[in-house]
């Protein structure tokens, strides 16, 4: 079954334009929802839920900064999933977390929780395939969109197991290392997207490493769309507030419907 995520990506997909996918850390500063709401209505097709974790460890300087500050400030999981299950953001969610979070809730209970709070998409990075057979069971019994991720040093054979188990996207990862933006792109964010394109139908989008609109336009130019995440959440912890990030998602957006 396709889930909101995985359609709202596909309805972008199949009328031609790039799909966009916006991280946004949770529970980092009092208007965080406001930010999601303002990047929502900047063109973004889906907002990334970022979870803080003590040891995020996909995740470079920015987002572990804006993680520090927020778990400072008292966010916890529980408190940002309440906080969403009132909010009207105005496209579909998903959450980045790590398996920690997942696992000491209880799949279960996490999963649950994620539908309850309107949440329909789950990124867990340091899950690896080989080992999420029990998650994606209850995601699938509780209709979660398991998002996985397919790294560049993946062998050929490697990438249609992920590419049948991902639901929501397939989410390319543009370099080896940590998140944060980078002054060029790497050439590998073009190829995993060229590896992925020809043997999956479900959308294709690159993430880690692109930081400028520009940088977007070639990272989705073999793929379907991108997730950007550092350099918006740089503006967040930098106080630029629901207006100055919305700033940027559409400089973002403008960049991909312009091709």
């Amino acid at each position: 079954m396709i889930g909101p995520v995985e359609a709202a990506l596909r309805a972008r997909r199949d009328g031609g334009g790039k799909c966009l996918v916006v991280y946004v850390t949770g529970g980092l500063g009092d208007d965080w929802l406001d930010t999601a709401r303002a990047v929502a209505a900047a063109g973004a097709d889906v907002i990334e839920i970022g979870v803080p974790f003590s040891d995020p460890v996909m995740d470079g300087p920015t987002i572990q900064a804006a993680n520090d500050v927020a778990l400072a400030g008292g966010a916890t999981p529980v408190s940002i999933l309440n906080a969403l299950r009132d909010a009207d953001v105005g496209v579909p969610l998903a959450v980045m977390t790590y398996y920690n979070i997942a696992f000491r809730m209880g799949l279960e209970r996490f999963a649950e929780s994620l539908i309850v709070s309107g949440v329909s998409g789950c990124i867990l990075p340091d899950l690896p395939l080989e080992e999420a057979g029990p998650w994606l069971e209850v995601a699938a019994d509780a209709g979660v969109e398991p998002i996985l991720l397919a790294a560049p040093t993946a062998p050929d054979d490697r990438l249609p197991r992920i590419c049948e188990r991902t639901r929501g996207f397939v989410y390319g990862v543009g370099l080896l290392g940590v998140t944060g933006v980078r002054s060029e792109l790497a050439a590998s964010a073009v190829e995993i997207a060229s590896r992925l394109k020809p043997i999956t139908d479900v959308p294709v989008l690159v993430g880690v490493g692109i930081g400028t609109p520009s940088q977007a336009v070639e990272a989705s130019s073999h793929g379907d769309g991108v997730v950007v995440g550092s350099a918006v959440v740089q503006r967040m912890v930098d106080r630029a507030g629901p207006e100055g990030v919305a700033e940027l998602v559409a400089d973002f957006r403008a960049a991909l419907d312009a091709g």
